[in-house]
């Protein structure tokens, strides 16, 4: 837990520093930089086209590290300003630590490649340069131990540009 705090201070820290472009403050973001909680992620999102975004996810933890690219399609939400909802798709990588390996010992390999689905919504705050979401992420482990995993996702705080 302290060293998601540490990794959170810092990237808040970046963000801040990174004031040389204009403070996005309307309705819309280019790129958003921020933490994802549950479980604990660095994220980033950057859209490529105005509803086309690409994630990237990276969760540390005591058991290991995984990193997730997802390619999502964002679609406005009612008439709520700078609300959307999003659905996509993309892939994972995660490397396990030995006491994971002990804990759980048929999944002994300590990789895991897979594929990743996620369906949320998103919200930019018009007037602060804050986005938030809330997703899930149900994603298949196909390369190591093969089983599905329901229980990615969360609640995202970000940053914007």
């Amino acid at each position: 837990m302290k060293r998601f705090l540490l990794a959170t201070i810092v990237l808040f820290s970046l963000a801040s520093a990174v004031q040389a472009q204009q403070m996005n403050t309307g309705s819309d973001y280019k790129t958003a930089l921020g933490v994802k909680v549950y479980p604990a992620a660095i994220t980033v999102k950057h859209f490529i086209k105005p509803s086309v975004a690409l994630e990237g996810l990276g969760y540390i933890s005591s058991d290991g590290f995984r990193l997730t690219g997802l390619y999502e399609l964002h679609n406005n939400l009612g008439n709520v300003e700078g609300l959307k909802w999003y659905i996509g798709g993309g892939a994972h990588v995660g490397v396990w630590s030995d006491s994971w390996k002990t804990r759980y010992p048929t999944r002994n390999d300590g990789v895991a490649v897979g594929v990743d689905g996620v369906i949320g919504i998103d919200y930019k705050i018009p007037g602060a340069p804050l986005n938030l979401s809330f997703d899930w992420q149900p994603s298949f482990n196909l390369v190591g131990y093969n089983y599905f995993e329901g229980g990615w996702g969360g609640v995202g705080i970000r940053y914007t540009f």
